[in-house]
């Protein structure tokens, strides 16, 4: 065999390889304006990145401000569904709970169940792989002064219920973030270890959310 044939042989196998090499995991992460800043530079998004091997996974953003869990099943067809995902991570909560007092809305506990396990059903009928998150926080204060934080709990254990019902991975960042702050915010602030306002994320809350989510993803491969 000629050099040049054994190059072009080569060459050859190399394309086969490329050809059949497995597709990225295809992740939408779908919820409010938490996720939505998510995707920008320094998001939670944006640094899951770099922690993931870019040729093993593809993230995308698909969050909105002001989503409640009606809102998520309402725009889950064009704005999810059409992305053809593997992995879709289901993050929301917030807005269901703060906008109760805030705004006067909010979502009663069993409509918020209900719209959540259709959110589930949809997803999975169409063959993507759930993950749930509770909602991390409205209000960082460790002694559990914070206005929501009954409520908060409340909903985050409807989602862990949801959860185990269906045998789904849970990335549970209530527990996490009132944990992180018991150990981190000894002067019992409001805001500033996680969070920028009491709800959304700073660069460490970022940075923190995206560990969570990198234990559980790379947990499914």
């Amino acid at each position: 065999m000629t050099t040049l044939s054994r190059v072009i042989g080569f060459c050859f196998v190399v394309v086969l390889l490329a050809m059949s090499a497995a597709k990225p995991t295809k992740v939408v992460f779908f919820g409010d304006s938490i996720t939505q800043a998510g995707i920008k530079p320094g998001g939670y998004i944006d640094k899951l990145k770099s922690m993931l091997p870019t040729d093993q996974y593809e993230l995308i953003g698909a969050g909105i401000g002001g989503n409640k869990i009606y809102d998520l099943f309402l725009r889950m067809d064009e704005d999810v569904l059409a992305q053809k995902p593997d992995v879709v991570v289901v993050w929301v909560g917030v807005n269901d709970v703060w906008h109760k007092s805030s705004l006067g809305t909010g979502t009663d506990p069993d409509k918020f169940v209900k719209f959540y396990e259709a959110v589930v059903k949809k997803l999975q009928a169409a063959n993507a792989k759930v993950v749930l998150c509770t909602p991390a926080a409205i209000g960082e204060k460790t002694d559990m002064t914070n206005q929501q934080d009954g409520d908060l709990n409340q909903y985050s254990q409807f989602i862990r219920d949801l959860a185990k019902r269906n045998n789904l991975p849970l990335v549970d960042l209530r527990k996490a973030f009132l944990d992180y702050n018991l150990k981190h915010n000894a002067e019992n602030k409001d805001k500033g270890v996680l969070t920028t306002d009491r709800v959304h994320l700073n660069d460490a809350g970022n940075q923190f959310v995206a560990e969570q989510m990198q234990k559980v993803l790379a947990s499914m491969k």
